[in-house]
């Protein structure tokens, strides 16, 4: 039986062959490539020099002494990377400023799966970059110890998936050591790396979001970025903040980001937003990979294609979207999003973790009550199913652009 509400919102009650029908219509009447982005030709994405030079909030480290200001941009150099060659020439950048700093993990030695340290063992020595047994809370407790005994501690999981046995360790040892020792000790030169989020064919055991899991570890960042700048700029950030971080990394975009990216050392900060659209209807957040599904799908409601134009009222194709990367979990910027969302009285937010006890969740919470009388619809959430994640039908698990344009529709009409 059809549901009601069908008439209104018909793309949450899309089938698998209807989603292949429109998506055939659409190739077949534009151009080769389509008219919609993606990853490859997001605009989010910094393909100039100038362009990557500029970055919000970027803070340049040159000679010990930070900087903004625009007369250090001349003479500086960018080259085109991809997302693991960014988070590669951060930690080189890393090491060769702190003689302390290690980089350890499973199979980090000869690059990686990811290849995200290939040539640093070559470059550094193995005293600094050497494999660990295959054990996650080995890698976190060692990690925790090295730390408290004054080095920089870098350290790789090798899925974000099996972070989970060494949660014990990051969530009672790493996060509280400061607290429980009253300052005397502390663990906050630890960043865990971890590739994360949804790759398409990975299943219930490597393409799972579980940085919900750790947003009640009061001790503990989380950082996920979006692009090689971001990723190069947060991981820097991490490694030199006095908190223990796990930065999580959007493996799907380890080789389909790619950007100029500074030759130079450079940080971005943590616990901050970017506003990366303007907009006064209705504020869409994300972080990772669903950010470039939410940009098709703000192009989706502005210029539907034919084969979805009878679903998207015309009334609501101008309507000026706000769209919000989040990048630092935890703590993350209420500020940010209080202040947009009081102006747009609209939220939807997306991610890929399924929604019990997600992070959308929280921030829901904490929305409701901060902008409770400036409301106009209820917040909506774009998740992930409740269920592991499928191998075969990863794809309709993941939040895509068609659930994203069909939940801005129905907020954006309530």
């Amino acid at each position: 039986m059809i549901p009601p509400s069908f008439r209104r919102f018909p793309l949450r009650y899309a089938s698998a062959r209807n989603i292949r029908r429109w998506n055939s219509t659409v190739t077949e009447s534009h151009p080769a490539g389509g008219h919609l982005p993606s990853v490859a030709t997001s605009s989010f994405l910094c393909t100039t020099r100038d362009a990557a030079l500029r970055p919000r909030g970027i803070t340049w480290t040159d000679e010990g002494e930070m900087g903004s200001t625009d007369n250090l941009i001349p003479g500086r150099d960018t080259r085109k990377m991809n997302m693991y060659q960014a988070v590669r020439d951060a930690l080189s950048h890393a090491m060769m400023r702190d003689d302390t700093a290690v980089v350890f993990g499973e199979d980090v030695a000869f690059g990686g799966v990811f290849r995200c340290t290939m040539g640093l063992a070559e470059e550094f020595g193995k005293e600094r970059v050497f494999n660990t047994p295959l054990s996650e809370q080995g890698i976190a407790g060692f990690g925790i110890g090295i730390a408290a005994m004054g080095h920089t501690a870098i350290a790789e999981i090798q899925f974000a998936d099996y972070i989970f046995p060494a949660f014990d360790q990051i969530v009672n040892e790493a996060a509280k050591y400061r607290f429980r020792s009253s300052g005397q000790f502390q663990a906050g030169t630890l960043t865990i790396r971890c590739p994360s989020m949804a790759v398409g064919h990975g299943g219930h055991y490597h393409s799972q979001s579980p940085e919900g899991f750790f947003m009640g570890a009061a001790g503990i960042k989380i950082v996920i970025p979006r692009s090689p700048i971001q990723a190069k700029g947060l991981l820097l950030s991490s490694i030199r903040d006095p908190n223990p971080v796990i930065f999580m990394e959007p493996k799907i975009l380890y080789r389909s980001s790619v950007e100029q990216v500074p030759l130079d050392d450079y940080q971005l900060p943590l616990g901050r937003a970017e506003t990366l659209v303007s907009g006064s209807d209705l504020t869409l957040l994300s972080w990772g990979t669903p950010i470039y599904h939410c940009e098709t799908a703000m192009h989706m409601l502005s210029t539907p294609p034919d084969a979805l134009a009878s679903h998207i009222p015309s009334s609501l194709r101008s309507a000026k979207i706000e769209l919000i990367d989040l990048r630092t979990i935890l703590p993350w910027d209420i500020e940010t999003v209080v202040e947009s969302v009081s102006r747009t009285g609209r939220l939807v937010i997306v991610h890929e973790a399924g929604r019990i006890g997600g992070v959308g969740a929280e921030i829901s919470a904490e929305i409701q009550k901060r902008c409770f009388l400036k409301l106009n619809a209820p917040v909506m959430l774009v998740t992930g199913w409740d269920t592991p994640v499928p191998m075969q039908f990863e794809k309709f698990y993941v939040p895509d652009a068609l659930r994203v344009v069909d939940a801005v529709v129905e907020t954006l009409s309530y």
